[in-house]
């Protein structure tokens, strides 16, 4: 082969590599990989979409909806609003310090930057996008299940409820103005009043049970060193690198400021340009995987606690259900009886309802946890992960449990239960559904939850099952005038 040919040729693969690596940096969005700060739509886009659902007979109706939802995108809580203008002070004293040589490299936007959430005295309210992400999923939910959402709305058909933190009920707002909307007669949106009912926070076990679960506080408390111990190689790696690549002292608390303010400037103001653009797409990677370790392990599978303390509200879930199997079977006409159960808290809701139900597992690791089993942790990129924050629980995330009546043939099941995940539906990984995401609703009830309905919350939430006796209701009622999180902002919840 003549030399000016190899060399044409060499050129030629050259300049290939080089558009492969560039489309690759080109392809990488870092709001793909924010954890549970992921906006819904973009978590939505994400997901696994290699899963073929069940065709569901055409004969089968759904007659009843559970849904739980976590609130849409909120502004940084008050605690983290601080934490954003003590990151603009060191920020500019470690400027102070840079060698001349390297200033001219740094980003313009670091000099004189100060937080975008600075002179705000209150935070964590329900912002605007987080407004349309409830209220279009709202309207959607209407559109996909119209035999649901066709009578008038009555408070005991479509109950809604609610946790008393603002942006969860807020959340319920939106969604129940997108349900509803052109059915009443306000305004130029035909909209119309519902009521969101909310239990006191100091005693509810439905909603908020991992901040009435003393003992679920105590585990959280204790596994935050081994948490930081897991997250501190990767944090000192970036570190390191960071502090050669721009030549500022950054230390591991620095990295991590940095990192949650890339998370809120991608989420809250779409603005990738600025904090984001500090790190490398592997170091995000790196980081988000840290997240996603901690929720793993507080939050979720990390350990059986976290998800059965929410025993109560899969209980209500059940429960609704075979109220309405008894209507049906009763002959009761739709409108009659509740038709949809609407429930609207925080990704401390979410995450243990969807272990409770055994989402994100496979069929191996769901009998693990039933037999008390610990499971591994997420696998470290670039292994790729069934558990990832962003898909799991991002802002609006929400579980959706849809109850079908089907003819019944060859005595089989004449109930079954649909899964819906973030809308999709999702399989059931546990024997008798098939790895499938519509179950016989007896099998959801005998394979799914009863293993986890036998515990109860009282004996998993305090140290001693105590019956309610006259000094428990005087608790109780102080509980009510002097509640132990009266800001919602405790342990930066979610």
């Amino acid at each position: 082969m003549a030399a000016p040919l190899k060399v044409a040729l060499l050129l030629l693969a050259l300049f290939h590599a080089a558009s492969v690596l560039a489309s690759a940096n080109t392809d990488f969005d870092v709001r793909r990989h924010l954890s549970t700060v992921t906006r819904y739509h973009v978590a939505k886009e994400i997901s696994d979409n290699s899963y073929v659902p069940s065709n569901i007979p055409d004969q089968c109706k759904p007659i009843h909806l559970n849904l739980v939802a976590r609130h849409g995108t909120r502004a940084p809580t008050k605690k983290k609003m601080k934490l954003l203008d003590a990151l603009g002070t060191r920020l500019q004293v470690l400027l102070e310090n840079v060698k001349e040589k390297k200033s001219g490299a740094l980003p313009a936007w670091l000099r004189g930057w100060k937080s975008p959430w600075t002179g705000k005295h209150k935070g964590g309210e329900l912002i605007s996008l987080g407004e349309s992400e409830l209220y279009e999923l709202g309207i959607r939910v209407r559109e996909k299940f119209p035999q649901l959402f066709h009578e008038d709305y009555h408070p005991d058909i479509y109950p809604i409820r609610a946790t008393q933190v603002s942006r969860a009920s807020a959340s319920a707002v939106a969604f129940g103005m997108g349900l509803f909307s052109d059915r009443g007669n306000l305004g130029p949106g035909f909209h119309r009043a519902f009521a969101v009912i909310s239990e006191s926070r100091a005693s509810d076990i439905m909603l908020r049970f991992h901040d009435c679960c003393q003992n679920y506080k105590a585990f959280r408390k204790s596994q935050e060193p081994s948490v930081d111990k897991l997250k501190e190689p990767i944090l000192d790696e970036i570190t390191k690198e960071l502090v050669k690549r721009w030549g500022l002292s950054f230390t591991r608390e620095d990295v991590s400021s940095l990192w949650f303010l890339c998370k809120q400037e991608a989420a809250l103001l779409n603005n990738t340009d600025q904090a984001c653009s500090l790190f490398s797409p592997s170091e995000v990677g790196l980081l988000e995987w840290t997240d996603d370790l901690e929720v793993f392990i507080v939050k979720g599978y990390g350990d059986s606690l976290n998800y059965r303390m929410g025993v109560p509200l899969l209980g209500d879930v059940i429960q609704s259900m075979e109220q309405a199997i008894k209507a049906k079977e009763d002959g009761l006409v739709p409108g009659s009886y509740e038709m949809a159960k609407l429930r609207f808290a925080h990704a401390e809701t979410l995450l243990p309802f969807s272990c409770l139900i055994g989402l994100f597992l496979d069929g191996r690791d769901f009998d693990k946890i039933l037999r008390e089993e610990p499971l591994q942790l997420p696998p470290k990129p670039p292994q790729t992960r069934i558990w990832r924050g962003s898909t799991v629980a991002p802002f609006a995330g929400n579980n959706m449990l849809v109850l079908y009546s089907c003819p019944a043939n060859n005595n089989t099941s004449k109930y079954f239960v649909q899964v819906l995940h973030n809308e999709r539906p999702t399989r059931m990984a546990v024997s008798g559904c098939g790895d499938s995401d519509f179950c016989p609703f007896e099998v959801f009830k005998e394979k799914i939850a009863a293993p986890h309905l036998k515990h109860n919350y009282n004996d998993l939430c305090s140290t001693e099952s105590l019956p309610t006796t006259p000094t428990n209701k005087l608790w109780q009622i102080l509980g009510w005038f002097f509640p132990a999180n009266t800001n919602g902002t405790q342990k930066d919840e979610l």
